[in-house]
């Protein structure tokens, strides 16, 4: 019997107890970094670019060569998918000789497409609404500092309709976190993204909330995080997002804001970071902030995603 193939497009697709089952792989090749070689061959798994980059292409760079497999790498600026030929085309061409396709790009649609014509995993390398890869370098990265979980508060402050805090309402909600995002009126989440949360967390124990105040948001959490207010393809509205009239202003991740968290509460961000915008430089540079192990943790968090991608669609066991 031929296995299903299976892919990472959004955070849900994932069972909670399939993304513990990533998690505690990461963790494991973390532990060992060469212990899986789910790519010996080399195999080659082709990484597409649509948009900037440097974390993403370094860790699945990273990733796939510490799997044994070949990157190549793909300037979505010279294959111009979806522009040049189709993207069920250039998917057919893809799964003829790769193991694997991994797409940074605009819209979930284009994703999904690629998807929908390969027989190959798709791994979600950001899209316009998505993250999914992040939030689990985020989860591991809690994991490693909080030694659990289960029933602790994560706090996202900032932009709520943007593609990380839809994944973070997805994926942390999975893993039973308490979620809340601290957001302006006018940037609420998609409405079928945040009814999709408030149904997982209603099977895993957590929890999410909306909020307006940026301080009743963060009170108390044990996690705090923000992003860049000026998500790629937001550049026209820098001046408005930045400006002096940011809709965005109050809920910078100062000092102070910080404070109301828990003593031991820590800071992440996905990065890159604009100190004196959405987060302070003492902030992001003091002893709470653990963004230089979560920028870290993408590496493992790749090479987890890609291994047992593969595993469950019927690739090499370990």
């Amino acid at each position: 019997m031929t296995a299903t193939v299976r892919h990472l497009l959004r955070d849900d697709d994932v069972s909670p107890q399939e993304q513990a089952e990533i998690l505690e792989r990461a963790a494991q090749i973390k532990a060992s970094p060469f212990s899986d070689r789910s790519l010996e061959g080399p195999e080659v798994v082709a990484v597409l670019f649509d948009k900037q980059t440097l974390r993403t292409q370094v860790s699945f760079a990273g990733a796939i060569a510490h799997l044994g497999g070949f990157p190549l790498v793909i300037d979505g600026k010279l294959a111009q998918v979806g522009v040049r030929e189709t993207i069920a085309d250039v998917a057919r061409v893809l799964t003829r000789e790769a193991k694997a396709i991994v797409w940074r790009t605009y819209g979930q649609e284009r994703i999904e497409e690629m998807a929908a014509h390969s027989s190959v995993p798709v791994i979600n390398a950001l899209t316009d609404e998505f993250h999914p890869c992040q939030i689990l370098a985020d989860l591991l990265t809690i994991r490693e500092h909080k030694g659990t979980l289960a029933g602790l508060t994560f706090a996202y402050v900032g932009d709520g309709a943007n593609n990380m805090s839809h994944s973070y309402l997805l994926g942390m909600a999975m893993s039973g976190l308490h979620v809340r995002i601290g957001t302006p009126a006018s940037y609420q989440p998609n409405p079928a993204v945040l009814a999709r949360a408030v149904e997982i967390a209603s099977g895993t124990g957590g929890s999410v909330t909306i909020l307006e105040d940026p301080h009743e948001a963060v009170a108390g959490a044990d996690v705090v995080a923000t992003d860049t207010w000026v998500s790629m393809g937001f550049e026209k509205e820098k001046d408005s997002r930045q400006g002096s009239e940011s809709p965005f202003a109050r809920y910078a991740v100062s000092a102070e804001l910080m404070a109301r968290a828990k003593q031991d509460a820590i800071f992440l961000h996905c990065l890159p970071a604009y100190r004196g915008f959405e987060v302070d430089a003492e902030v992001i540079d003091g002893p709470q902030s653990v963004v230089w192990d979560e920028s870290e943790n993408r590496l493992h968090a790749q090479k987890a995603v890609l291994s047992w991608l593969i595993e469950k669609s019927g690739g090499e066991q370990r």
